[in-house]
């Protein structure tokens, strides 16, 4: 049963996981990171909690602690309930959302695993926004996608940011990495029975045959797009057909579009 703790001391040691946040709340790789998985908001530590990462405490405004009593009631978790002004000291800015989680990274997903049992995947390139990155997560959630496997230079889906932005999704939806060489490594998804289809404005109008198929959507970073390589590994190139004098849309956008187009039919 959690056991709720009132703290008023922004340097009591049981809030170190909280502590400068804007610096410390990076990817074990990064200088000063501890790459905890960090959760705000009552929904997002609700889903939290609901997940496979290990729950290490809570932060919160009392009335915030309270909202997810009935949440925290059958796990061994610390919460600690602390003022606004005590929590804003602590954490290096104020935290409109009131309450704060902390966890550790659960063990990663297999690419491979994900491969052979999903209907449909996203796969990314380059998507290093990490505000685009958590919408495309919250995206897949909702429209059908079973996983996302990350290729290379993609931000980190557990930042703070990413986590935030996809209302949680991020901790619902798995997610793996391919292997390097890319996009060699895309024959993973092959060798399962998905078509990699890369989305990108010349390809063949969505959905382009593929609804209620196995498909892997490759797409790539606002901007630039899919590198040349990945549009040359794919199978097919599929694209959403627009109105005149535009040319693209951002990127969770046109994801989320392709999922729709994709994805409807296992909803």
């Amino acid at each position: 049963m959690a056991i709720i703790t009132t703290v008023d001391d922004p340097a009591d040691p049981r809030l170190d996981d909280y502590r400068d946040l804007t610096t410390a709340d990076r990817r074990p790789d990064r200088p000063g990171g501890r790459g905890l998985v960090i959760a705000e908001g009552v929904v997002v530590v609700r889903r939290l909690l609901e997940s496979p990462y290990p729950v290490r405490s809570l932060l919160g405004v009392p009335r915030r602690i309270e909202e997810l009593s009935v949440d925290l009631a059958p796990l061994d978790v610390p919460a600690y309930a602390a003022s606004a002004d005590t929590m804003a000291t602590t954490v290096g800015f104020h935290l409109n959302r009131g309450v704060l989680a902390v966890a550790d990274r659960a063990a990663p997903v297999d690419a491979a695993s994900l491969a052979r049992t999903a209907r449909v995947l996203a796969v990314c390139e380059g998507v290093n926004d990490h505000e685009n990155l958590g919408s495309l997560f919250r995206n897949a959630a909702a429209l059908g996608v079973d996983g996302i496997l990350l290729g290379p230079r993609c931000a980190d889906p557990l930042y703070r940011r990413s986590v935030r932005v996809s209302m949680g999704h991020v901790l619902r939806v798995p997610f793996a990495h391919l292997d390097e060489p890319w996009p060699d490594s895309l024959d993973l998804l092959r060798e399962s029975g998905l078509t990699v289809a890369a989305l990108t404005p010349s390809g063949t109008p969505l959905p382009a045959g593929l609804a209620g198929s196995r498909v892997a959507l490759l797409l790539g970073a606002e901007g630039p797009g899919l590198t040349d390589a990945a549009l040359a590994a794919a199978d097919v190139r599929v694209g959403i057909p627009m109105a005149p004098g535009v040319d693209s849309l951002n990127v969770a956008t046109a994801a989320a579009v392709a999922f729709h187009a994709v994805a409807a039919s296992v909803l």
